[in-house]
């Protein structure tokens, strides 16, 4: 069990003849344990610094986390409206084969249309390029922030 100052302000010392002088044994002591509650009251406040920047490092971590699973949703959400575009455009291709033929007039309409759709597919994917670009960047600003120097410098000096 660790000394506490309480413990060394309590410590009796048999006596001896021709021992150490009572009044500097007891000066010392006194000097040990104002040294040793300042060294206990660092130690607690060094523990609530390291509680603290821990604390803000699974911030953090939590963050990056979020981040990289929303990277990856979004990924996953544009190759799925690539590949559900071309999808949708070699079916409307191939419908547009087999009815060319017979339906001139039909075939016309439907080439506007599936032309409008694409247009309007490239604006979405325009769209959502800016978005996804302007997101990104965001996360770089926050990562660039002096946030990040702070925490390493917290760091270092702990």
């Amino acid at each position: 069990m660790p000394l506490t100052p309480l413990d060394i302000h309590n410590k009796e010392f048999s006596r001896r003849l021709r021992g150490y002088d009572e009044d500097a044994v007891n000066e010392f002591l006194d000097q040990v344990i104002k040294d040793f509650e300042m060294y206990l009251r660092e130690n607690k406040e060094l523990q609530n610094q390291v509680a603290a920047l821990q604390e803000r490092l699974d911030h953090f971590s939590t963050i990056e986390e979020t981040l990289s699973k929303t990277i990856i949703v979004a990924q996953e959400a544009a190759d799925e409206l690539r590949s559900n575009s071309k999808k949708e455009a070699q079916l409307i291709i191939k419908e547009a084969e087999k009815n060319a033929d017979r339906i001139i007039n039909e075939s016309l309409v439907k080439a506007r249309k599936i032309a409008l759709e694409t247009e309007e597919l490239k604006k979405q994917a325009t769209i959502y390029r800016t978005r996804f670009r302007t997101l990104i960047e965001a996360q770089l600003e926050l990562l660039a922030s002096d946030q990040w120097d702070t925490l390493e410098e917290s760091r270092e000096d702990g």
